[in-house]
């Protein structure tokens, strides 16, 4: 893992949940100025997660934070029928990792946060994918593709940095212990304000907080149901 340590302005793309939560907090502790971006892109999870955004920001702010930017992808019309969007069939707990492959979601979600940082003069952006993720738009050569596209299309490029790119989650978690990672959002399948605790994501936040041995303080659903059964 490498985090640029000279103070610079620096552009990251905050999901909501534990990875990139955790990459703002390595970040800011490097001594970097940070633009948090947020893409709305219609999914069922965004406004659950969007609270979470401003919620961690809220708790971590400090100086060096800038304020949060909400960018608009609306991918609704193109993908009106897909699980992301309807909530139906959503990938669960026992489902493999590439269960939940949306087609070019990173693209798709760097676009307008590139743009931004190259009109405003900030030459990276980070993002924080990690060493088990198994698509095609997470590999180095994806993003040395985009960077070069990216730099055609505007004339001025802007270098995608992944600090995260060679570490597994629960190695992610463990740098974030000292953070309030129970404001952070990962579920495919949101019950209110809780996780559901049943979907392919929940899963692997689980499998991460045990593999670290940190207690998960992340309010399941399921957990919520099964308990509430046990008492009546």
């Amino acid at each position: 893992m490498s985090i640029p340590r000279q103070r610079s302005t620096i552009g990251l793309l905050l999901s909501g949940g534990i990875d990139s939560a955790v990459l703002l907090d390595q970040l800011l502790a490097g001594g970097r100025r940070v633009v948090p971006f947020y893409v709305r892109t219609g999914c069922v999870w965004d406004a659950r997660e969007l609270a979470a955004v401003r919620n961690f920001l809220s708790a971590v702010g400090q100086e060096s934070l800038a304020d949060l930017v909400v960018l608009d992808m609306p991918l609704d019309d193109m993908y009106a029928d897909h699980w992301s969007i309807t909530g139906t069939n959503v990938p669960d707990d026992s489902s493999p990792d590439d269960a939940v492959f949306i087609p070019g979601r990173n693209p798709l979600l760097l676009i307008k946060p590139v743009l931004w940082c190259q009109m405003h003069g900030i030459a990276e952006l980070a993002i924080a994918t990690l060493e088990n993720n198994p698509f095609d738009d997470a590999t180095p050569q994806f993003f040395d593709l985009f960077e070069q596209m990216m730099g055609k299309a505007t004339g001025q490029g802007v270098q995608v940095v992944r600090p995260f790119e060679q570490l597994p989650k629960h190695r992610v978690i463990e740098l974030g212990r000292h953070l309030p990672l129970e404001l952070t959002f990962s579920c495919l399948s949101p019950r209110g304000e809780m996780h559901c605790g049943r979907c392919n994501k929940c899963a692997e936040r689980r499998a991460g907080f045990r593999r670290t041995g940190a207690h998960d303080q992340t309010q399941y659903a399921a957990q919520a149901c099964a308990k509430a059964a046990r008492a009546s």
